[in-house]
């Protein structure tokens, strides 16, 4: 009776165990359907990306001829024009340096401006807070006559730093929203500890906080750093001549030079990939500041 008993109960197990082994395997293998649908959406993305990077190493005859052919042969003229143009690089000295002050106002803002709204208890703090998650529901283009008319008034116009702030006004409401969440999950605890040791509040924000803070201030640097770079709105009402970034470069080459297909998908691919290799390169440190600031 006993071993009539015990093998369904050892054929019940063994079901279950089978049935977790593939509960598992599905899980690390993944559904068939999920890697098409992801496929999918890889080749609309890169697929204009790959296009435009191939079709810079073609004549323009062929490109007429046969738009969707491959180089043959595969030459390096307009790629090499691209790199000679000293347009080019006048464009992209304005967008790094246009890109690094965004970034870097919004970082040191975002980073003073969420610190009191994640560590210091005061009445209308989540009030100040709503705010800025108001902010991420206007974007630019809503007040970009009046945002016109105040930095011509300023004196800013044609200069990067009227480019610059208003890029960084309009990524701080993210960035606080980003960097609460990190600076709430340190323990008081080290706070307390640090007090005890002699430190002042902004002793404890540059030495502790600040390193602890790490992973969120990296997300919101990319993600300011890459806006800044494929901003179009603001230099294009902002800037002029010499001044301009390198999205607007791509349109005036573009323009000038509608009948050398080649060379303006070289010129595009040559604008683009920088961003792009910078996200790509950070898409880690982008994606795991982002995971803490969901748990936290």
């Amino acid at each position: 009776m006993s071993t009539a008993l015990a093998a369904p109960k050892g054929a019940a197990a063994a079901a279950a165990q089978k049935s977790r082994r593939r509960s598992t395997n599905a899980m690390r293998g993944g559904s068939p359907l999920i890697y098409f649908i992801a496929l999918i959406v890889i080749a609309l993305s890169l697929g204009p990306v790959l296009y435009g990077v191939i079709s810079g190493f073609r004549k323009n005859g062929d490109l007429i001829l046969n738009p969707s052919g491959m180089p043959n042969p595969w030459i390096l003229d307009n790629y090499i024009g691209v790199f000679k143009n000293p347009q080019f690089w006048t464009y992209t000295g304005n967008s790094v340096a246009i890109a690094v002050i965004t970034t870097s106002l919004v970082v040191v803002c975002g980073v003073m401006a969420a610190y009191p709204l994640a560590r210091y208890q005061f009445r209308g703090r989540e009030g100040l807070f709503t705010v800025f998650v108001a902010g991420l529901l206007f974007p630019a283009t809503v007040g970009v006559i009046p945002l016109f008319i105040l930095i011509r008034d300023l004196g800013l116009s044609n200069t990067w730093w009227g480019i610059a702030l208003p890029q960084a006004a309009y990524a701080l409401p993210l960035t606080v929203v980003i960097l609460r969440p990190f600076l709430q999950a340190i323990p008081n605890e080290l706070e307390e500890a640090a007090q005890l040791d002699g430190a002042s509040r902004l002793g404890f924000f540059w030495r502790v906080l600040l390193p602890l803070s790490g992973p969120g201030l990296i997300t919101t640097g990319v993600l300011a750093f890459v806006g800044s770079w494929n901003a179009y709105m603001l230099p294009l009402l902002l800037l002029q001549s010499d001044n301009k970034t390198l999205p607007l470069g791509v349109a005036d080459y573009s323009a000038e030079h509608s009948t050398d297909i080649a060379g303006v998908f070289a010129f595009t691919s040559v604008a683009m990939i920088p961003a792009l290799i910078f996200f790509l390169a950070m898409q880690k440190r982008i994606v795991s500041g982002l995971q803490g600031a969901v748990k936290g």
